[in-house]
């Protein structure tokens, strides 16, 4: 029988736990990623990190031990940690490269293959292509004895250094003696405990929400937004809380609820961030955004003086430009944010501790804060919507969908005037100025997890009231993404943004 063919996405690669999520694959992408790291090093030395999804460990072991058969050595995390827990240590070990076995935010029928460089970030798209080629040469890689792990892959507990570095970034003390009451909805992943043992035992109080390992993620999907969260927003609505910080699955990507319960989407939260580094503790550098991210973002880079870049979809497209630029903040419209001085990559963990310091910092509620910035940018709107595909049929009907909307391009969209259309296949930097028009009301951006493409389709305000298509002033953004869902099913997003 042939082996399944591998093919990484925008962050790695993923698939279907005991279909073809197999412990004989992870063996071939994990012998791939050895023959890599050997040729980046005489003396390589890899990460193994894990979540808490389903025989994650023992996946871990996996690729442990065909590191080890390869001669590398290894050191595997003791407990789930966050993705970005592997990323600090490869910096703070000076390591070749980690892997962590994660689906993030994907429902619990999955795992999957994260790989992240020297730099801590995620894989380069030409290495990507390297490895996909090497990794589907092979055939079959045999279970090593498990006697070559003997002085080559050693436990790790990565917590130390990983709380030493958010406390060069965050005022912690502060935070632990400011006398908040904060929720951390940890939704079953491998965040638990960091917040908590981070900022708790002050004055400050920390309680945590499904902060136990259930691979079955309690029946929701482990991605910060609702309704997902939606019982984590009840909570908040009783009050008595001053802010709750969601993790995902693996703790990368952040989700924010205020004082009042109110949902803080991921593109407020971006431009909350940008803001409070700009204005408050007074730092500057450029911005790096995804093509699905806010217009809040030009405004306030313009205000402040610094540039604004922007990258087709996925952090790996994110992180070389931020490298490539020393940029101060790099985002994604799906909640996964950066910080200059860290790694370049997502960190949900880091972004939350920001959230609390910037309320200890600046004497307000993050409504008030969201207020401040609204009045600084306007109001801007934003939605999201997922479409379902079936996961056998996708590549053919992702293509499918994108060519009808190349040849029957929409002349409007909710009673709005299309008035551009562009397609991002090939993505150049003229592309950055998309948001500046005048007339744009409302961008709606299709786009495919895994895929270069985007199509973007700008209505311009026709209606007496000047409000773009969900009655909101300003600005606008539509996002429709196609991704791969479990079973017989494919997910497409679609999510409109200002």
């Amino acid at each position: 029988m042939p082996a399944q063919h591998i093919k990484f996405g925008t962050d790695g690669w993923r698939g279907i736990i005991a279909d073809d999520f197999t412990f004989g694959n992870v063996r071939r992408v994990a012998q791939a990623t050895a023959q890599y790291m050997k040729s980046r090093s005489s003396e390589p030395l890899a990460i193994v990190g894990y979540d808490c999804r389903f025989a994650s460990e023992d996946f871990a072991e996996a690729v442990a031990t065909v590191f080890a058969a390869n001669g590398v050595k290894t050191l595997v995390f003791d407990r789930p940690s966050p993705t970005q827990v592997a990323s600090w240590t490869v910096i703070d070990r000076k390591a070749t490269g980690a892997v962590a076995i994660t689906a993030s935010h994907n429902p619990y029928q999955f795992n999957g293959y994260k790989y992240k460089t020297e730099t801590g970030s995620a894989v380069p798209s030409e290495v990507i292509a390297e490895l996909e080629r090497n990794i589907n040469a092979l055939d079959e890689v045999p279970a090593p004895e498990r006697t070559v792990t003997h002085g080559l892959v050693t436990s790790y507990d990565p917590r130390p250094a990983y709380y030493a570095q958010i406390a060069r970034l965050v005022d912690v003390e502060a935070v632990k003696n400011a006398g908040l009451r904060i929720v951390h909805e940890c939704m079953y992943g491998s965040g638990y405990g960091y917040i908590a043992e981070m900022i708790g035992g002050g004055r400050t109080a920390v309680t945590e929400l499904h902060n136990q390992r259930n691979p079955l993620f309690g029946g929701m999907n482990p991605e910060p937004i609702p309704p997902n969260i939606d019982s984590t927003i009840a909570v908040m609505k009783v009050g008595n809380q001053d802010l709750c910080i969601c993790t995902d699955g693996d703790a990368d990507r952040v989700g924010i609820i205020d004082e009042t319960g109110r949902f803080i989407n991921q593109l407020q939260v971006f431009a909350l961030l940008m803001l409070y580094l700009f204005e408050t503790r007074g730092m500057r550098g450029p911005v790096v955004k995804t093509v699905n991210m806010t217009a809040m973002v030009d405004k306030l880079g313009a205000e402040f003086g610094e540039r604004v870049y922007e990258v087709p979809v996925g952090f790996k497209n994110v992180a070389p430009k931020m490298i490539e630029t020393n940029a101060l903040l790099g985002g994604e419209e799906s909640g996964g944010f950066a910080v200059r001085g860290h790694i370049p990559e997502r960190d949900g963990i880091l972004i939350g501790l920001l959230f609390a310091e910037m309320m200890v910092k600046t004497g307000k509620t993050v409504s008030q804060t969201l207020a401040g910035l609204e009045q600084r940018v306007g109001p801007h709107a934003y939605a999201r919507h997922d479409i379902h595909l079936q996961r056998d049929t996708y590549e053919t009907d992702r293509k499918r969908i994108l060519d009808t909307l190349e040849k029957n391009e929409p002349t409007e969209i909710a009673g709005v005037a299309v008035q551009r259309v562009r397609s991002d296949d090939g993505f150049t930097p003229a592309c950055a100025r998309r948001h500046r028009s005048a007339q744009a009301a409302c961008w709606c951006v299709l786009s495919s997890a895994g895929s270069k493409t985007t199509r973007s389709i700008n209505p311009g305000v026709t209606s007496s009231a000047g409000r773009s298509p969900t009655a909101t002033p300003a600005r606008s953004c539509t996002s429709t993404r196609a991704r791969r869902s479990p079973s017989s099913s494919t997910s497409a997003r679609t999510s409109i943004s200002t």
